[in-house]
Protein backbone atom coordinates (compact mmCIF):
# COMPACT_ATOMS: atom_id res chain seq x y z
CA UNK A 1 0.00 0.00 0.00
CA UNK A 2 1.38 3.38 -1.06
CA UNK A 3 1.92 5.93 1.69
CA UNK A 4 1.58 9.71 1.46
CA UNK A 5 5.34 10.15 1.50
CA UNK A 6 5.86 7.50 -1.22
CA UNK A 7 3.55 9.42 -3.56
CA UNK A 8 5.21 12.75 -2.78
CA UNK A 9 8.75 11.40 -3.25
CA UNK A 10 8.04 9.59 -6.54
CA UNK A 11 6.21 12.49 -8.15
CA UNK A 12 8.82 15.07 -7.11
CA UNK A 13 11.56 12.96 -8.68
CA UNK A 14 9.62 12.41 -11.90
CA UNK A 15 8.58 16.05 -12.27
CA UNK A 16 12.11 17.31 -11.58
CA UNK A 17 13.57 14.94 -14.16
CA UNK A 18 11.04 15.97 -16.81
CA UNK A 19 11.71 19.69 -16.33
CA UNK A 20 15.49 19.16 -16.34
CA UNK A 21 15.39 17.21 -19.61
CA UNK A 22 13.04 19.77 -21.13
CA UNK A 23 15.38 22.63 -20.16
CA UNK A 24 18.34 20.80 -21.72
CA UNK A 25 16.31 20.23 -24.90
CA UNK A 26 15.53 23.97 -25.16
CA UNK A 27 19.23 24.81 -24.85
CA UNK A 28 20.13 22.21 -27.48
CA UNK A 29 17.65 23.72 -29.94
CA UNK A 30 19.08 27.18 -29.23
CA UNK A 31 22.62 25.87 -29.69
CA UNK A 32 21.65 24.24 -32.96
CA UNK A 33 20.38 27.59 -34.25
CA UNK A 34 23.75 29.17 -33.52
CA UNK A 35 25.55 26.23 -35.11
CA UNK A 36 23.45 26.53 -38.26
CA UNK A 37 23.85 30.31 -38.57
CA UNK A 38 27.64 30.02 -38.40
CA UNK A 39 27.99 26.69 -40.26
CA UNK A 40 29.76 24.93 -37.45
CA UNK A 41 32.14 27.80 -36.61
CA UNK A 42 33.67 27.69 -33.11
CA UNK A 43 31.41 29.40 -30.64
CA UNK A 44 28.32 29.10 -32.82
CA UNK A 45 26.67 26.49 -30.63
CA UNK A 46 27.52 28.42 -27.46
CA UNK A 47 26.09 31.59 -28.99
CA UNK A 48 22.83 29.77 -29.65
CA UNK A 49 22.70 28.57 -26.05
CA UNK A 50 23.19 32.15 -24.85
CA UNK A 51 20.38 33.25 -27.18
CA UNK A 52 18.07 30.64 -25.67
CA UNK A 53 18.95 31.90 -22.16
CA UNK A 54 18.25 35.52 -23.10
CA UNK A 55 14.91 34.81 -24.79
CA UNK A 56 13.89 32.51 -21.96
CA UNK A 57 14.83 35.13 -19.39
CA UNK A 58 12.71 37.80 -21.05
CA UNK A 59 9.72 35.49 -21.25
CA UNK A 60 10.17 34.48 -17.63
CA UNK A 61 10.35 38.07 -16.34
CA UNK A 62 7.08 38.93 -18.04
CA UNK A 63 5.39 35.80 -16.71
CA UNK A 64 6.92 36.24 -13.23
CA UNK A 65 5.58 39.74 -12.61
CA UNK A 66 2.34 39.69 -14.60
CA UNK A 67 1.41 36.03 -15.09
CA UNK A 68 -0.81 35.57 -12.04
CA UNK A 69 -2.86 38.71 -12.65
CA UNK A 70 -3.30 37.72 -16.29
CA UNK A 71 -4.58 34.28 -15.27
CA UNK A 72 -7.08 35.73 -12.79
CA UNK A 73 -8.31 38.24 -15.34
CA UNK A 74 -8.73 35.80 -18.22
CA UNK A 75 -10.59 33.24 -16.09
CA UNK A 76 -13.07 35.83 -14.81
CA UNK A 77 -12.06 35.35 -11.17
CA UNK A 78 -13.11 38.03 -8.70
CA UNK A 79 -11.81 38.65 -5.17
CA UNK A 80 -14.24 37.91 -2.33
CA UNK A 81 -14.42 39.00 1.29
CA UNK A 82 -14.65 36.91 4.42
CA UNK A 83 -18.11 38.32 5.05
CA UNK A 84 -19.32 37.11 1.64
CA UNK A 85 -17.88 33.58 1.88
CA UNK A 86 -16.95 32.97 5.54
CA UNK A 87 -16.66 29.18 5.27
CA UNK A 88 -14.34 29.40 2.24
CA UNK A 89 -12.13 31.84 4.12
CA UNK A 90 -12.09 29.74 7.28
CA UNK A 91 -11.19 26.62 5.31
CA UNK A 92 -8.38 28.38 3.44
CA UNK A 93 -7.00 29.95 6.63
CA UNK A 94 -7.10 26.67 8.55
CA UNK A 95 -5.38 24.65 5.84
CA UNK A 96 -2.77 27.38 5.25
CA UNK A 97 -1.93 27.17 8.94
CA UNK A 98 -1.68 23.38 8.72
CA UNK A 99 0.53 23.62 5.62
CA UNK A 100 2.74 26.27 7.19
CA UNK A 101 2.28 28.84 4.40
CA UNK A 102 0.86 32.40 4.32
CA UNK A 103 -2.90 32.53 3.76
CA UNK A 104 -3.58 32.83 0.00
CA UNK A 105 -6.06 35.36 -1.35
CA UNK A 106 -9.53 34.00 -2.12
CA UNK A 107 -11.27 34.36 -5.48
CA UNK A 108 -14.41 32.88 -7.00
CA UNK A 109 -15.60 32.35 -10.56
CA UNK A 110 -19.33 32.72 -11.05
CA UNK A 111 -19.85 29.44 -12.87
CA UNK A 112 -21.93 26.33 -12.25
CA UNK A 113 -19.06 23.98 -13.16
CA UNK A 114 -17.29 22.20 -10.29
CA UNK A 115 -13.67 23.33 -10.39
CA UNK A 116 -10.85 25.17 -8.62
CA UNK A 117 -7.23 26.18 -9.14
CA UNK A 118 -4.28 27.92 -7.48
CA UNK A 119 -2.02 30.52 -9.03
CA UNK A 120 0.86 32.82 -8.09
CA UNK A 121 4.64 32.73 -8.11
CA UNK A 122 5.28 31.60 -4.51
CA UNK A 123 3.40 30.97 -1.24
CA UNK A 124 3.63 34.65 -0.28
CA UNK A 125 2.07 35.74 -3.58
CA UNK A 126 -0.64 33.20 -4.24
CA UNK A 127 -4.38 32.85 -4.67
CA UNK A 128 -6.92 30.04 -4.53
CA UNK A 129 -9.85 30.23 -6.93
CA UNK A 130 -13.04 28.17 -6.74
CA UNK A 131 -16.23 28.20 -8.79
CA UNK A 132 -19.54 29.07 -7.16
CA UNK A 133 -20.83 25.73 -8.41
CA UNK A 134 -18.21 23.89 -6.37
CA UNK A 135 -19.03 25.89 -3.24
CA UNK A 136 -22.72 25.02 -3.56
CA UNK A 137 -22.16 21.31 -4.22
CA UNK A 138 -19.36 20.16 -1.90
CA UNK A 139 -19.87 19.24 1.72
CA UNK A 140 -17.36 20.28 4.40
CA UNK A 141 -14.96 17.36 4.01
CA UNK A 142 -15.06 17.51 0.20
CA UNK A 143 -14.38 21.25 0.12
CA UNK A 144 -11.50 20.77 2.54
CA UNK A 145 -10.11 18.08 0.24
CA UNK A 146 -10.27 20.39 -2.79
CA UNK A 147 -8.75 23.36 -0.94
CA UNK A 148 -6.03 21.10 0.51
CA UNK A 149 -5.20 19.94 -3.03
CA UNK A 150 -4.80 23.55 -4.17
CA UNK A 151 -2.89 24.48 -1.00
CA UNK A 152 -0.47 21.67 -1.81
CA UNK A 153 0.16 23.19 -5.24
CA UNK A 154 1.15 26.37 -3.42
CA UNK A 155 3.24 24.72 -0.69
CA UNK A 156 5.09 22.51 -3.19
CA UNK A 157 5.78 25.50 -5.46
CA UNK A 158 3.84 23.75 -8.21
CA UNK A 159 2.55 27.16 -9.27
CA UNK A 160 6.15 28.17 -9.97
CA UNK A 161 6.97 24.85 -11.65
CA UNK A 162 4.04 25.20 -14.04
CA UNK A 163 5.02 28.81 -14.71
CA UNK A 164 8.57 27.72 -15.60
CA UNK A 165 7.27 24.89 -17.78
CA UNK A 166 4.90 27.20 -19.66
CA UNK A 167 7.78 29.63 -20.30
CA UNK A 168 10.02 26.83 -21.58
CA UNK A 169 7.28 25.68 -23.97
CA UNK A 170 6.89 29.23 -25.30
CA UNK A 171 10.65 29.64 -25.74
CA UNK A 172 10.98 26.27 -27.46
CA UNK A 173 8.20 27.16 -29.90
CA UNK A 174 9.83 30.53 -30.64
CA UNK A 175 13.28 28.98 -31.20
CA UNK A 176 11.77 26.37 -33.53
CA UNK A 177 10.14 29.16 -35.54
CA UNK A 178 13.49 31.00 -35.77
CA UNK A 179 15.17 27.82 -36.97
CA UNK A 180 12.51 27.23 -39.61
CA UNK A 181 12.79 30.80 -40.90
CA UNK A 182 16.55 30.38 -41.07
CA UNK A 183 16.10 27.40 -43.37
CA UNK A 184 13.56 29.19 -45.55
CA UNK A 185 15.40 32.50 -45.92
CA UNK A 186 19.01 31.45 -45.38
CA UNK A 187 21.33 32.02 -42.47
CA UNK A 188 24.13 29.50 -42.63
CA UNK A 189 27.37 30.40 -44.39
CA UNK A 190 29.52 27.84 -46.14
CA UNK A 191 33.13 28.05 -45.00
CA UNK A 192 34.69 25.17 -46.99
CA UNK A 193 34.21 22.88 -49.97
CA UNK A 194 32.12 20.51 -47.96
CA UNK A 195 29.79 23.31 -46.96
CA UNK A 196 26.96 22.09 -49.17
CA UNK A 197 26.98 18.59 -47.69
CA UNK A 198 27.35 19.99 -44.19
CA UNK A 199 24.41 22.32 -44.71
CA UNK A 200 22.28 19.50 -46.10
CA UNK A 201 22.89 17.42 -42.98
CA UNK A 202 22.05 20.39 -40.78
CA UNK A 203 18.92 21.00 -42.83
CA UNK A 204 17.64 17.46 -42.29
CA UNK A 205 18.39 17.42 -38.57
CA UNK A 206 17.03 20.93 -38.18
CA UNK A 207 13.76 20.15 -39.94
CA UNK A 208 13.28 17.19 -37.62
CA UNK A 209 13.78 19.54 -34.66
CA UNK A 210 11.39 22.09 -36.13
CA UNK A 211 8.68 19.43 -36.48
CA UNK A 212 9.25 17.71 -33.16
CA UNK A 213 10.14 20.61 -30.84
CA UNK A 214 6.63 22.10 -30.39
CA UNK A 215 5.13 18.62 -30.05
CA UNK A 216 7.71 17.49 -27.51
CA UNK A 217 7.36 20.76 -25.64
CA UNK A 218 3.60 20.45 -25.35
CA UNK A 219 3.76 16.78 -24.34
CA UNK A 220 6.29 17.53 -21.61
CA UNK A 221 4.16 20.41 -20.35
CA UNK A 222 1.20 18.06 -20.11
CA UNK A 223 3.29 15.35 -18.47
CA UNK A 224 4.50 17.78 -15.78
CA UNK A 225 0.91 18.88 -15.18
CA UNK A 226 -0.27 15.28 -14.74
CA UNK A 227 2.55 14.40 -12.33
CA UNK A 228 1.86 17.52 -10.29
CA UNK A 229 -1.81 16.60 -9.99
CA UNK A 230 -0.90 13.23 -8.48
CA UNK A 231 1.53 14.97 -6.12
CA UNK A 232 -1.08 17.54 -5.03
CA UNK A 233 -3.61 14.75 -4.45
CA UNK A 234 -1.15 12.95 -2.17
CA UNK A 235 -0.12 16.10 -0.28
CA UNK A 236 -3.72 17.28 -0.03
CA UNK A 237 -4.68 14.00 1.59
CA UNK A 238 -1.71 14.41 3.93
CA UNK A 239 -2.91 17.87 4.99
CA UNK A 240 -6.45 16.77 5.86
CA UNK A 241 -5.45 13.27 7.02
CA UNK A 242 -8.62 12.15 5.26
CA UNK A 243 -8.11 10.90 1.65
CA UNK A 244 -11.83 9.96 1.23
CA UNK A 245 -12.74 13.66 1.36
CA UNK A 246 -10.83 14.53 -1.82
CA UNK A 247 -11.79 11.20 -3.42
CA UNK A 248 -15.46 11.99 -2.87
CA UNK A 249 -15.01 15.50 -4.28
CA UNK A 250 -13.36 14.08 -7.41
CA UNK A 251 -16.26 11.64 -7.85
CA UNK A 252 -18.70 14.56 -7.84
CA UNK A 253 -16.51 16.49 -10.25
CA UNK A 254 -16.35 13.47 -12.57
CA UNK A 255 -20.15 13.32 -12.64
CA UNK A 256 -20.58 17.05 -13.26
CA UNK A 257 -23.09 17.32 -16.17
CA UNK A 258 -21.60 20.64 -17.26
CA UNK A 259 -17.82 20.63 -16.56
CA UNK A 260 -17.15 23.50 -18.98
CA UNK A 261 -15.75 26.60 -17.24
CA UNK A 262 -16.87 29.45 -19.50
CA UNK A 263 -13.73 31.59 -19.31
CA UNK A 264 -11.20 28.76 -19.32
CA UNK A 265 -8.84 28.34 -22.27
CA UNK A 266 -6.01 26.05 -23.35
CA UNK A 267 -3.40 28.28 -21.73
CA UNK A 268 -5.01 27.99 -18.27
CA UNK A 269 -6.50 24.48 -18.48
CA UNK A 270 -3.57 22.82 -16.69
CA UNK A 271 -4.15 24.95 -13.57
CA UNK A 272 -7.58 23.54 -12.71
CA UNK A 273 -8.11 20.56 -10.41
CA UNK A 274 -9.93 18.85 -13.29
CA UNK A 275 -10.01 19.62 -16.99
CA UNK A 276 -12.33 22.62 -17.48
CA UNK A 277 -13.53 21.37 -20.86
CA UNK A 278 -16.18 18.84 -21.76
CA UNK A 279 -15.16 15.22 -21.41
CA UNK A 280 -13.98 13.44 -24.52
CA UNK A 281 -12.56 9.98 -24.88
CA UNK A 282 -10.04 8.45 -27.22
CA UNK A 283 -6.29 7.93 -27.56
CA UNK A 284 -5.44 11.44 -28.78
CA UNK A 285 -7.65 13.10 -26.20
CA UNK A 286 -5.91 11.21 -23.39
CA UNK A 287 -2.48 11.89 -24.90
CA UNK A 288 -2.99 15.66 -24.94
CA UNK A 289 -4.98 15.90 -21.71
CA UNK A 290 -3.60 18.26 -19.07
CA UNK A 291 -4.83 15.97 -16.29
CA UNK A 292 -4.43 12.28 -15.44
CA UNK A 293 -7.61 10.16 -15.66
CA UNK A 294 -9.80 11.20 -12.76
CA UNK A 295 -10.73 7.57 -11.99
CA UNK A 296 -7.04 6.75 -11.58
CA UNK A 297 -6.66 9.64 -9.16
CA UNK A 298 -9.64 8.39 -7.15
CA UNK A 299 -8.22 4.87 -7.13
CA UNK A 300 -4.87 6.07 -5.76
CA UNK A 301 -6.56 8.08 -3.01
CA UNK A 302 -8.71 5.11 -2.00
CA UNK A 303 -5.57 2.98 -1.60
CA UNK A 304 -3.98 5.42 0.86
Amino acid sequence: MATFFDEVRKNKLRSGLIIFLFFVFVLVVGGFIGWYWFSGAPGGFLGGVVLAFIVGGLYFLIAWFAGSDMVLSTTGARPVTKKEYPYLYNTVEGLALAAGVPTPKCYVIDDSALNAFATGRDPSNSAIVVTTGLLKTMNRQELEGVIAHEMSHIKNYDIRVMLLTAVLVAVLTLLSDILLRSFLFGGGRNRNNEGGQFQLILMVVGLVLVILSPIIGQLIKLAVSRKREYLADANGALLTRYPPGLASALKKIAKDPDPLVDHANRATAHLFISTPFRDRTGFWTNLFSTHPPIQERIKRLEKM
